[in-house]
């Protein structure tokens, strides 16, 4: 049990681009994942698990603030986050939580492409939305060997390492783990391992994992279409030669896949030789997932299941392990989170504290509001949309031409058969519509263009410090 004088710690494991459908205990036969399935079978799995946001940075920002996109605003990728936000660990530093933060780090950066300068990856302290203890910043590179691979501590120094990126990323982790087990202080230790995400290429993943997958073959998917989404922008759009690597990408993938479960045991092994299972609550989970052709898309930014539906699996002493089928939103994560912790939920929060229905003492219909507010990194107007996802539908809106979809995701799982034109559905679909505009109008999202952001709200890709509603 957790000791009732001791506030519990927080380690929270989040992987990029690693999708629900891609981890065995999800049914993956292809997958290879015996340490993340077996942190599931101690865990509570919430199945209804989505990505608010399913883009690297408005994840994030919606992660550390319990806010959504439209009040964060951190709209695109390579924005500038404004600090005047109650944060997670604006929090936690409060209650006497020491803080550790490893790992990809997508808030701050304001030149567009311009990766490697270190004016652009270093995050000075202070400026690091409240983790003002350890913070080992790797910025957004997704090369994951040296010389391209570096992080910074606190100065602009690149500091470049031996090995696998997220090895020495695991490494490090443990070593701190160590290091906040001995302090008597409560903590909560944040690790952003930057795999599954692209470049999938052979050169990116250790040639050990790649062998477990050199025979395996990687079909594409039965909602793969062979002419892009006319939504999509350009990250998310395939070119012909893109569209014949697809099947290599996703061996990749699943080698990456491979290596960061293994990494995942490691820190499980740890956690219980360090004594900390008792007295902390473990997350894993992923910022988003990944279409590999599906719908006529690569990438994320899109409300279909590939995108948005993530793991999460939650472990810690007092919470039933099994299976939650509440819907649980990135901005629900904060509060929730908050609740088992004994601390207090700052009323800024957006998202709702869904320990009850975690726990089972309560039932909710709402469904999860989720959003996309433009291209994935520039500013440009024609890609925005909302969608509201229920525990069997998903009803979805796109801002330009008003198009209207409506998905049965238990019946139709690849979200292949459109039923907002069918008539006996059109009330289910008013019904939906209806509720996602309810949470909109709660957090004064006004459905807005793109460009809108880029004019009121930025200047010079950094976010004004107050937002108008």
């Amino acid at each position: 049990m957790m000791d009732a004088e001791k506030k519990p710690n927080l380690i929270y494991l989040f992987a990029d681009q690693l999708r629900y459908s891609s981890v065995g205990y999800n049914g993956d036969s292809a997958a290879h994942t015996p340490n993340i399935d077996a942190l599931a079978e101690e865990s509570l799995i919430l199945d209804n698990a989505v990505s608010g946001h399913p883009v690297c940075a408005p994840y994030r920002a919606s992660l550390f603030t319990g806010k959504y996109t439209t009040s964060t605003g951190m709209v695109i990728n390579e924005i500038r986050i404004s600090q005047n936000h109650k944060t997670f660990a604006n929090v936690l530093s409060e209650n006497g939580y020491e803080t550790c933060y490893i790992g990809k780090w997508h808030l701050w950066a304001n030149k567009w492409g311009d990766h490697f300068n270190p004016d652009n990856s270093y995050i000075p302290v202070g400026q690091r939305l409240g983790f003002d203890d350890f913070f080992a910043g790797y910025n957004f590179h997704h090369d994951y060997y040296s010389p391209l691979a570096y992080y910074h501590l606190n100065s602009k120094e690149k500091i470049y390492y031996d090995g696998y990126e997220p090895d020495c990323q695991t490494d490090m982790a443990i070593e701190h783990l160590r290091t906040l087990s001995e302090t008597g202080r409560p903590f909560a230790l944040f690790l952003s391992l930057g795999t599954p995400h692209d470049p999938w290429v052979r050169e990116n993943v250790p040639e050990k994992y790649l062998r477990l997958f050199e025979k395996q073959s990687f079909p594409n998917p039965v909602n793969y279409l062979p002419e892009n989404d006319p939504y999509a922008d350009g990250w998310a759009r395939l070119s012909e030669k893109e569209r014949k690597e697809l099947e290599e990408w996703r061996r990749v993938y699943y080698a990456m896949v491979a290596n960061l479960d293994e990494n995942i045991g490691r820190i499980r092994r740890a956690v219980g030789e360090l004594g900390l299972c008792d007295n902390s609550i473990l997350v894993f989970t992923s910022d988003h997932g990944e279409l590999f052709g599906a719908h006529g898309r690569r990438a994320k930014n899109i409300f279909y299941e590939e995108a948005v539906r993530v793991p999460f699996l939650l472990r810690g002493s007092g919470i039933t392990p099994g299976v939650c089928d509440a819907n649980f939103n990135t901005v629900d994560i904060m509060p929730t989170l908050l609740s088992y912790m004994g601390l207090p939920i700052p009323d800024t929060v957006e998202g709702r504290n869904k320990r009850d229905e975690l726990d089972g003492k309560a039932v909710s219909e709402e469904g999860s509001l989720m959003m996309g507010t433009g291209p994935t990194a520039d500013f440009a107007d024609g890609n925005e949309w909302r969608a509201y996802r229920t525990k069997r539908y998903t009803y979805a809106l796109f801002k330009k031409g008003g198009r209207e979809l409506l998905f049965d995701n238990q019946n139709d799982p690849f979200q292949m058969n459109d039923l907002s034109e069918n008539p006996a559905f059109v009330p289910l679909k008013e019904k939906l519509r209806g509720q996602m505009f309810a949470v909109m109008d709660r957090i004064h999202d006004r459905f807005r263009n793109n460009s809108y952001y880029r004019d009121h709200w930025v200047t010079d890709r950094c976010i004004h410090d107050t937002l108008e509603p």
